[in-house]
């Protein structure tokens, strides 16, 4: 009987063994607070745990974990085994992902944008320069077209424009530059502070990220359809962490991407949906931007910059008028043009 027990009690440990090795515990560094910026990353989350019966479960951390320009180091370095982060943040640590934060690049919605993004990222130019930092790409988080927030009189001209203090990264920036704005990247989360002391008087973010981050508080007048571009913020896995799943916790990583995606853009269209009424609650003016200036602007920011994009990026040897053309295409493809 006694040996009974002991080998009952060592079959119940051996199985308890099994079944802690078998369990796979990730951290998702992202930053601010939980909005629709990162609705994905939590139905991820939440997918990948119900598929596994709990075996798989990832931990989304809200600037607990990294600041947001340094995520991508954290994953290379395997800190944390999932994380966000914007391209703007570190344009030369992601050099080939920049093609898709080009100002009027014409966009027009959150499924274009999901479409353009993905497909850039199968690129093999972006798969090697993110494997640099041991990253796999696993999806993007679309934005609709960037807007500014403004104090004062609101900026509806081109020569209003000049001299302005925007808060803006990556292509947006040049765009604001190449009609005499000032741009600064400083992150999301100090867009508020940096509005609040005069350090900028203007800023351009996402509808969801206005009332994340309070700028939309600080704001007179908000630009309904300046529409100048957007920035790219790639979900990415460290590459390790990813191969060392086992394969039944790998599917359900996989197998999830698509629906978090889903929900994400099923969420962002109810912010959408009731953003007029935020602007009324909050008394700011909705300013709506002439096709005169819309064209002048697209003239000085669109055309140019692309060029000086191809041009830079080509002489550091990135194939940079293959990606371009693959946004292209695949704009004319999700639209039916194929």
């Amino acid at each position: 009987m006694t040996k009974f027990l002991t080998g009952a009690a060592v079959a119940a440990l051996s199985v308890a063994l099994v079944t802690e090795a078998a369990a796979t515990e990730w951290n998702a560094s992202v930053w601010g607070k939980r909005r629709a910026f990162t609705e994905h990353v939590e139905k991820l989350a939440e997918l990948v745990s119900e598929k596994t019966d709990g075996e798989f479960t990832i931990n989304v951390s809200y600037g607990g974990l990294s600041k947001p320009r340094e995520n991508l180091d954290g994953i290379s370095i395997g800190a944390f085994e999932m994380a966000q982060f914007c391209a703007g943040y570190h344009r030369d640590k992601n050099r080939a992902i920049t093609v898709l934060e080009l100002p009027f690049i014409g966009v027009n919605n959150l499924e274009e944008e999901v479409a353009v993004s993905h497909a850039v990222y199968e690129h093999p130019a972006v798969k090697d320069e993110m494997a640099q930092w041991n990253a796999r790409i696993i999806m993007t988080s679309p934005m609709p077209q960037y807007n500014l927030v403004g104090t004062g009189d609101p900026r509806d001209t081109l020569a209003s424009m000049d001299g302005m203090r925007v808060r803006a990264t990556g292509g947006l920036g040049e765009a604001f530059s190449a009609v005499g704005g000032v741009p600064t990247s400083v992150p999301a989360t100090e867009a508020y502070n940096a509005m609040e002391s005069g350090v900028v008087d203007t800023v351009a973010f996402a509808q969801h990220a206005h009332l994340s981050f309070g700028t939309i508080n600080k704001a007179d007048w908000w630009t309904a359809n300046l529409n100048p571009g957007t920035v790219n913020c790639p979900v990415v896995v460290n590459i390790d962490a990813y191969e060392a799943l086992p394969d039944a916790h790998r599917e359900a990583l996989d197998s999830s991407i698509d629906e978090a995606i889903d929900h994400y853009l099923a969420n962002y269209g109810e912010l959408l949906k009731r953003w007029d009424t935020v602007l009324e609650e909050k008394g700011v003016e909705k300013v709506v931007i002439s096709d005169e200036v819309l064209s002048e602007f697209r003239a000085k920011a669109a055309d140019p910059i692309r060029a000086a994009w191809i041009e830079e990026m080509s002489g550091q040897g990135l194939p940079a008028q293959e990606l371009w053309d693959i946004v292209e295409t695949t704009l004319s493809e999700t639209r039916g043009g194929s």
